[in-house]
């Protein structure tokens, strides 16, 4: 049995990880983990994701979560990064490298990864 102080320490280092999956921030990122998406390597993607947004300090900016299809299975693993007042911006073929790359230049840098989207797998 842990003590009463280690379970408060265990409860406030998870609470940003609770946060992000429950969708509070500016920024919501959403991946796809229905069938086709787990199947594509999304859930690797989904853990990278809090973990790259945990350690750069965006919790309380950006929230990520998961859903279920978003409809272009040959795409999968697909992450959207939702802003109030822009585009929605999806991106494809995701991988946990990738993940890694969008945390630091769009969610951090504010710029997007161009060839990660939709219109750059074309």
């Amino acid at each position: 049995m842990k003590s009463l102080a280690e379970l408060q320490a265990i409860k406030d280092r998870m609470k940003s990880k609770v946060a992000l999956r429950e969708g509070y921030g500016e920024i919501r990122v959403v991946v796809g983990m229905a069938t086709c998406g787990i199947a594509a390597g999304a859930r690797p993607v989904l853990n990278t994701l809090v973990e790259e947004v945990n350690n750069a300090g965006l919790y309380e900016k950006v929230s990520v979560s998961q859903t279920g299809c978003i409809g272009f299975c040959q795409l999968e693993p697909i992450v959207e990064v939702i802003e109030a007042g822009k585009e929605k911006v999806t991106y494809v073929k995701m991988t946990p490298e990738k993940a890694k790359e969008v945390v630091e230049k769009h969610l951090k840098g504010g710029k997007v990864v161009t060839e990660y989207t939709v219109a750059g797998a074309n």
